[in-house]
């Protein structure tokens, strides 16, 4: 099957995937509240406890992928998502949701990025950094699909039927395509790819594990802001000063940067290495801060460092796939990114918290440069790793 029939078909199952997952809460939270009752720690905090299960198993779940191919291990993903989404949606009960959210996490781990990366790598082998870019690149409009479309289903139909049509598109339309497109996605055919890139240097040892530890720091660090200001964008850009109208307008910037920074890298992404590609992914996003702080937070300010913010999550999520595949190689990529991802779901499930009571102490202009901080720390492990290893760095840092 031609490659670019694999990722058209793996891209819509991650527009999918995300926005049935991830995103419901971005849409659904205040219905789910008005109608219910239920408070705002049970509502966010069954999903914070599917991220942290998505982290615990992160590591099993990619060496599955090895072991056994990215094609069953989607489908499986798929099925737990209709499995939550039907439980959530037929018994709106407290003990429901949170059993419900906790299949969404194992859908999470098997069926969004991490495994369609692993997936794709297993049937590209190296060439799959152009593949990830462009699937990165359907998986962004996510939010901008399911956000207006969950928002409207509710106000007809209602939160409950929302999520049972939620669970019929991963029935009916991720889990034939996962079925239909990744063929090769199996775990033998790895193996084809391992002898293919033997001539090939890869990290061994303990350079491999100070390599993990070193990416994964960065990883985290960068998801940790990224988690906290996207959950509070809004309410931020209030307490910066800005209108409400100014405020979901600069929030709303967010994600055509992310999609935007992605068409560029699928343009342009060839004349840079991936570790190239991971600097200048992770460094924009203390400068987007730190331009928001030289420039006063004013208004013009603001739409800087929205642009640039989000041009660093877009970017991120491009290097997350094709620094490992670099550094490790095709060899147990699945596992890598496990280990990979586990510090980061761990972080992007306490971020939300942990923003809100920083907040909570601290006006918005000191929690943003702390944030800012974080994200200085993430670019400085990243630029360590690039010196580690000079010689996936074509040019001088």
């Amino acid at each position: 099957m031609p490659l670019w029939i694999v990722i058209c078909g793996l891209g819509l199952t991650q527009i999918i995937g995300w926005g049935t997952t991830y995103y419901i809460l971005g849409a659904l939270s205040q219905d789910i509240a008005l109608s219910t009752g239920w408070s705002g720690t049970l509502i966010f905090g069954a999903f914070s406890a599917a991220l942290l299960l998505s982290a615990l198993i992160s590591r099993q779940g990619g060496r599955l992928i090895d072991r056994i191919g990215g094609r069953r291990v989607m489908i499986a993903g798929s099925l737990c998502a209709v499995a939550g989404l039907t439980l959530m949606g037929l018994i709106p009960h407290p003990v429901a949701y949170a059993a419900g959210w906790l299949l969404l996490g194992l859908a999470m781990r098997f069926a969004t990025y991490d495994a369609a990366f692993a997936s794709l790598t297993q049937i590209a082998g190296h060439g799959a950094r152009r593949a990830i870019s462009y699937l990165t690149l359907f998986g962004g409009l996510a939010s901008t699909v399911f956000w207006p479309l969950g928002h409207y289903l509710a106000l007809n139909i209602g939160w409950a039927h929302t999520l049972l049509v939620y669970a019929a598109l991963n029935l009916f339309v991720c889990l034939p395509l996962h079925w239909a497109v990744l063929h090769a996605a199996k775990g033998e055919r790895a193996e084809e790819h391992i002898a293919e890139a033997a001539k090939k240097v890869h990290v061994q040892g303990r350079g491999r594990r100070v390599a993990i530890a070193l990416f994964a720091s960065a990883l985290a660090l960068n998801g940790l802001v990224f988690s906290s200001i996207s959950a509070h964008a809004v309410p931020l850009f209030q307490g910066l000063g800005f209108g409400g109208g100014d405020a979901v307008f600069m929030a709303a910037l967010i994600g055509p940067s992310q999609v935007a920074s992605r068409m560029g890298e699928i343009l342009m992404g060839r004349r840079l290495s991936p570790m190239r590609l991971g600097l200048i992914a992770f460094g924009l996003l203390p400068v987007a801060v730190g331009l928001f702080a030289i420039m006063g937070f004013s208004w013009p300010a603001a739409i800087v460092f929205a642009v640039l913010y989000g041009a660093s999550n877009g970017l991120v999520t491009i290097a997350k796939g094709a620094v490992p595949l670099m550094l490790f190689g095709a060899k147990g990529y699945g596992e890598v990114l496990g280990m990979i991802s586990a510090p980061n779901l761990i972080l992007n499930a306490a971020a939300p918290l942990l923003f809100a009571l920083l907040l909570g102490v601290a006006s918005p202009q000191a929690a943003l440069l702390i944030a800012g901080a974080s994200a200085l720390a993430s670019t400085l492990f990243m630029l360590w790793l690039a010196r580690l290893h000079p010689q996936h760095v074509p040019d001088s840092i």
